[in-house]
């Protein structure tokens, strides 16, 4: 074996070992696990080293459904068969666990050592590149979730003070966050690195457009317990459309046009995005290496996976005139699948199904969506009668492994195009700035690849059902159009919390689904299931006040008992 390869096996064992109690004490990294004159010579070391954390960006679990939908499931747009705990408002503080430092104490180990390189920087100064992108990727999400953390930017000793700090407040950590990505910037190269599975240059400017834009508007709207002190909301907004339209102006990167009705039925089950102009950064999974992930089946065979989209998420998508259901004279109701999406905008027969609907071609023959799978068990229900099928692709060749293999295998998309035009468009009307110009180059972009009408500053129709009524009618309609373009992929807790906006959305309701109706289960009884005023009320038990959520604790996570007890220096979080 190479003698490098066995001492970073070294390294990442140790550090392991050393990691069981994962509290902020992490961070003391042995001063004398592994000689650094032993490993970090070459540009090969570097890279070997800094490559183990890719597999962060979207890890191979068993249970890669929920994974993925995870901050989706913490929201007004999907439900499980349970119902989630932040939403529910019944989580405690735990007495361990909670955040950890493992990966930010292993990176930072990288910055400790990498400069003994013995070559030239300009050699592996894109490694060092990837891993700033890493760290402040592992910071955002801690913030996310805690608000204030303690920042680290190095390794610590045992004995180190640093251990015993008070949080970081939150914009100071992000603003650290935007330095590591700065220099990403920097030192990326740009365009896509082996067939985008690799950082660039631009998935940095698209993370900072993220990471900008969300610090940018939690401290305009979480002005109450989770407030900043001395906020500057306008400095990351402006950081967030500089950021986005980087990545605008270099020209590499276009929404992707199939010329297909299903086009996003496709789009997001490729096997292969190397040439996909709107993808910057993606996973490739290979059954014959062991990587899949169980997306595909669940979805290709009918199942829910216990998952369902809200009757509030389908009520949100468009007339095909472009107007809300509430105005459009197109709008045919909800009574059945096949009315619920006629006239509707192209997008929303590409996310639920209906009947009739494509699932897999079997030995030639088309196998056909009947029904939502409202009656199965709780891992494959559809609870809500509105089932997803976004990231299905019933290409036979696609699915040719199917009948025996229950994982899937197309590629998965980690950073694509339409969320900078989104994040552009969403900073400036925050800002204020928004002109139509900049609709034209974002927003309608979107709009024209599913066949809908531009967005028209001028003229935007009024919606009495506008989520955020207090807010301006473009900000409603560019939230209203990131919630169609960006559903299932990750996105919509992240909104909810940067808006202060589970008050509107959250409290005191329960997710409804879809009409029960003789059309689409002609087979079944509505009395074997929860229904109110005909509509699926899958958690009408669980939840008979609505979800109750707790809006001055619920919107950070708490911070363990044995954190608090071996730092005295740490506050909780508000509310906990």
């Amino acid at each position: 074996m190479n003698i490098r390869y066995l001492n970073l096996i070294i390294v990442l064992c140790l550090a392991s070992v050393t990691g069981c109690k994962d509290t902020v004490d992490l961070n003391r990294f042995p001063l004398d696990m592994v000689s650094a004159e032993d490993y970090w010579k070459t540009t090969s070391d570097l890279n070997l080293y800094v490559n183990q954390f890719y597999t962060a960006f979207n890890p191979s679990l068993s249970d890669q459904l929920q994974y993925t939908f995870s901050y989706d499931m913490q929201t007004d747009d999907f439900t499980y068969a349970e119902a989630n705990a932040r939403l529910r408002g019944s989580r405690t503080v735990p007495s361990t666990g909670g955040w950890s430092y493992t990966n930010i104490r292993n990176i930072n180990y990288f910055f400790d050592n990498y400069r003994k390189c013995e070559e030239p920087f300009e050699a592996y100064k894109e490694i060092a590149g990837a891993a700033h992108f890493i760290r402040a990727y592992f910071y955002y999400n801690l913030v996310k979730e805690y608000g204030d953390v303690p920042y680290f930017s190095r390794t610590l000793g045992t004995d180190a003070e640093e251990l015993y700090m008070e949080r970081t407040p939150r914009n100071q950590v992000v603003d650290s966050i935007i330095a590591d990505l700065d220099n990403a910037i920097s030192y990326l190269p740009s365009g896509k690195q082996l067939g985008g599975t690799k950082l660039s240059k631009e998935i940095a400017q698209l993370f900072k457009s993220r990471v900008c834009l969300y610090e940018g508007t939690w401290e305009k709207y979480q002005t109450g317990a989770f407030g900043v002190s001395n906020p500057h909301p306008d400095k990351y907004l402006n950081l967030a459309a500089e950021a986005a339209e980087a990545v605008i102006q270099s020209g590499l990167y276009s929404i992707y046009l199939k010329g297909d009705p299903y086009w996003n039925y496709f789009f997001f089950a490729e096997l292969d995005y190397a040439n996909n102009p709107e993808v910057l950064f993606w996973k490739k999974h290979d059954l014959d290496l062991g990587i899949g992930h169980a997306e595909q089946f669940q979805i290709a065979t009918g199942k829910g996976g216990g998952i369902g989209l809200t009757k509030s998420f389908v009520e949100s998508y468009l007339c095909t005139d472009g107007k809300p259901i509430s105005q459009s004279p197109l709008y045919k109701g909800d009574g059945d699948l096949i009315t619920v999406t006629a006239n509707r905008d192209p997008r929303l027969i590409q996310t639920i199904f209906t009947p009739g609907f494509p699932l897999q071609v079997i030995n030639g023959d088309t196998i056909r969506f009947v029904r939502p799978a409202v009656d199965q068990a709780a891992h494959t229900v559809c609870p809500t009668g509105y089932q997803l099928n976004k990231t299905l692709n019933f290409d036979p060749i696609h699915h040719k492994s199917l009948d025996t293999h229950a994982d899937g295998f197309t590629g998965w998309i980690l950073f694509r195009y339409a969320e900078v035009l989104l994040n552009y468009a969403e900073a400036k009307a925050e800002l204020g700035t928004v002109t139509q110009q900049d609709i034209d180059k974002t927003v309608k972009l979107l709009r024209d690849r599913a066949g809908m009408p531009n967005l028209i500053m001028a003229d935007i129709p009024n919606d009495p059902n506008w989520l955020f009524p207090d807010l301006s009618p473009v900000i409603n309609e560019i939230r209203r159009e990131r919630r169609v373009e960006l559903v299932a992929e990750s996105f919509r807790w992240d909104d909810i919390a940067r808006w202060a906006a589970a008050d509107e959305v959250i409290v005191g309701k329960r997710p409804a689904g879809g009409k029960f109706n003789s059309i689409d289960y002609p087979d079944l009884s509505a009395a074997d299931y929860k229904l109110t005023d005909g509509y699926f009320d899958p958690l009408k038990d669980q939840l008979p006040n609505g979800y109750g959520f707790v809006l001055d604790r619920d919107y950070l996570s708490p911070i363990s008992t044995q954190e608090l007890t071996l730092n005295p220096n740490l506050k909780q979080n508000p509310g906990w």
